[in-house]
């Protein structure tokens, strides 16, 4: 993924885009660390593939960090790096917006439909 773009709002959403980056960082921002698994439940209906493409792709930009314990069967935790943190008042705010405005974005869906239909 390209990430020069002299936008800083485009570089934030190119971080967090997809179906997936924004969940996986929601859910470290609200319990940390977590286990695949745990991450896997927060993000429904991922599949392993993805999430761990997904996992690999924050790490690599040095979001989120990946400890693994030497024991059977494998164990490991993932947590935000101080990078990563600092994504915590970005995910704050969307959250905040979502949950002030869903409700009016929702209903609005059903009365533009009813606009947009032809009445006979």
């Amino acid at each position: 993924m390209q990430l020069t773009t002299p936008c800083p709002v485009a570089f934030t959403s190119k971080i967090l885009s997809g179906r997936w980056k924004a969940r996986i960082v929601w859910s470290l921002i609200r319990n940390q660390p977590l286990r695949f698994s745990a991450i896997r439940r927060a993000c429904p209906p991922i599949s392993d593939r993805m999430l761990t493409k997904e996992l690999r792709q924050l790490e690599e930009w040095g979001l989120l960090s990946r400890k693994e314990y030497p024991v059977v069967p494998p164990k490991t935790e993932y947590r935000l790096t101080d990078l990563g943190d600092t994504l915590r008042p970005v995910m704050q705010s969307m959250a905040d917006w979502g949950l002030s405005h869903r409700p009016e974005i929702v209903d609005g869906l059903g009365s533009s439909d009813q606009e947009a239909s032809p009445r006979g």
